[in-house]
């Protein structure tokens, strides 16, 4: 993990964070566009191995791009993915292959092995980014992993979510934050680049307990980290809950949020790469209140805006454990 150091003063809005596109330019020197990916992987909180029905928020639906379908190969999606993004990003000559959808190390090593050998035998294809749990690895897997990170950018983000045990079981995600530590520190230990998962606004949490959040996860070996506010999606659990006890669902605002993730961030170890500051799903899969039809770029430019007002940054507060 590179240092990222910040001055007092900040000439560049960018500066004041440490971004993710200037991440990957630092990395491989230019833009890498990521690829979406469904693979067809399921959750062990969905097909039984530990419960039913999944994350209370999950539908995947709201967040797949429409080419990503489970029964087209690895390469006819990414062959798909890249014309879908040359719409918008026509500088990209490199891709990353994201897997994303539901838990993408939950089956045995020789079917990882088949799906992620298919990616990364495309032309363009630098590397992997796999989003899975922390309680669906194990070592004969990071060993695997770990041989592509010598050849290959690779990065296992883990979808913790909360740090606190009480929420983890109130939104069904059938693991323990202890399972989240010990699977971050396994794999960095394995040399393999680390990300993170988090959801602000998840019912029972206090402003102050999610901010003290910044403190537990800047003692972990994170390379990247990535924030959503939450949504009340369509389809799922917890629309149900919403509409039936309101009163436990203390969203976010707009205005607020930003002023929450600035104070969150400063507390934030800054060497924390921050790929994301909130999710953004279709107004069609949106059951619960939202910001309108602000895109996350445009959201992204308020809290850059609101960083040079306040003339501050991320880890000006951060005070590492020695």
């Amino acid at each position: 993990m590179q240092p990222f150091f910040f001055l007092s003063s900040v000439n560049s809005m960018k500066a004041r964070y440490n971004a993710y596109s200037d991440y990957f330019v630092k990395i491989f020197g230019e833009r890498v566009q990521k690829v979406t990916i469904d693979a067809g992987f399921s959750c062990p909180n969905r097909d039984g191995t530990k419960g039913r029905g999944g994350c209370t928020y999950c539908n995947n639906d709201a967040f797949n791009p429409s080419y990503c379908q489970p029964h087209k190969s690895i390469a006819q999606q990414i062959t798909e993915g890249i014309e879908f993004h040359k719409v918008r990003y026509r500088r990209a000559n490199r891709y990353l292959a994201y897997f994303q959808a539901f838990s993408n190390t939950h089956a045995p090593l020789s079917k990882l092995k088949e799906l992620y050998d298919e990616a990364l035998a495309y032309p363009g294809v630098t590397g992997l980014v796999i989003g899975t749990r922390p309680d669906c690895i194990d070592d004969e897997k990071l060993e695997y992993f770990a041989g592509l990170a010598s050849k290959y950018y690779v990065i296992i983000e883990y979808g913790i979510e909360s740090c606190y045990d009480r929420t983890l079981l109130k939104i069904n995600r059938q693991h323990s934050f202890e399972d989240s530590v010990n699977a971050i520190r396994k794999t960095a230990g394995y040399g393999i680049r680390t990300g993170a998962h988090l959801i602000f606004g998840l019912p029972g949490e206090s402003r102050e307990e999610m901010i003290h959040e910044a403190e537990i996860l800047s003692e972990l070996p994170l390379n990247t980290i990535k924030f959503h506010q939450l949504q009340i999606i369509e389809d799922t659990y917890m629309a149900l809950d919403f509409l039936r006890n309101p009163q436990e669902y203390q969203l976010f605002g707009l205005e607020e949020y930003i002023d929450f993730i600035i104070r969150f961030i400063e507390r934030l170890n800054p060497e924390f790469v921050i790929e994301r500051f909130t999710g953004e799903a279709p107004p069609r899969f949106q059951a619960g209140p939202t910001w309108g039809n602000l895109r996350t770029d445009q959201v992204v430019n308020m809290i850059e805006k609101r960083l040079e007002e306040l003339d501050t940054w991320q880890g000006r507060l951060y005070k590492a454990n020695v």
